[in-house]
């Protein structure tokens, strides 16, 4: 069944404001756990940005290990439209994950690890969404999600609002390496999530420099609640 989350991201979208002016805004969604709906909830978002943004949206998955959000797009093409060609999703070459061993070529020359990072546009190119091509590593390789924010800032150029899917904290340190160079931070989670787990998550990300924007509680109304107003301070 599809959820719609339009009056849930729209509440979002108010109260996070517009993007700096010449400037695009990078903001990654994370719950404390997996199963919270997260990647629906960062999805929903970036379709709503894109209808209203002034330039392109971008929502990057950066679960590296368990790329949905193309297929997932691609499910609802009267909601998205259809996906269009496959395009390199780097303007400058950089990229917010590294590889070890690094990418070389068969004569050994080495190879940008942003060669696999891909993108179709959607919503008639109003959207891009990200793809890793993790079927391009060979065995014994790994991608990991890097704290380097030149990708971002190339990125910033180019889009109005970069949405990140990021993995969830209890496995994946992606969220507190991505923190510190993102503009926000949104936690999202289910309405039966024990406090504790987003507010420990909370305090982890404002321990490294990160901002927590929001919080978004998924299946339910957007609102500011008791809870909010607590994890916000």
């Amino acid at each position: 069944m599809v959820i719609d989350l339009t009056s849930e991201m729209a509440g979002l979208w108010a109260a996070l404001g517009p993007a700096p002016a010449g400037q695009g805004r990078v903001i990654q969604f994370v719950s404390a756990t997996g199963g919270e709906g997260t990647s629906t909830v960062a999805r929903e978002f970036a379709r709503l940005a894109a209808v209203r943004a002034r330039k392109p949206v971008w929502l990057i998955d950066a679960d590296l290990n368990q790329q949905d959000q193309q297929e997932a797009v691609a499910a609802e093409p009267t909601r998205f439209g259809r996906l269009g060609a496959v395009a390199h999703a780097s303007p400058d070459g950089s990229s917010f994950f590294s590889i070890a061993p690094a990418l070389v070529t068969r004569d050994g020359r080495p190879v940008r690890a942003a060669r696999l990072l891909t993108a179709r546009p959607a919503l008639g190119g109003r959207l891009w969404v990200s793809r890793f091509r993790a079927e391009a590593l060979r065995s014994g390789q790994r991608a990991t999600v890097i704290g380097d924010a030149a990708y971002w800032q190339a990125m910033r150029r180019h889009a109005d609002t970069v949405v990140i899917d990021t993995p969830a904290a209890d496995r994946s340190g992606a969220a507190l390496t991505l923190a510190p160079v993102v503009d926000a931070t949104v936690l999202v989670l289910v309405s039966n999530t024990a406090p504790a787990d987003p507010m420990t998550l909370r305090d982890r990300i404002e321990g490294v420099g990160g901002r927590i924007a929001g919080l978004v509680i998924n299946r339910s109304t957007w609102r500011p609640s008791p809870l909010l107003k607590r994890m916000l301070g």
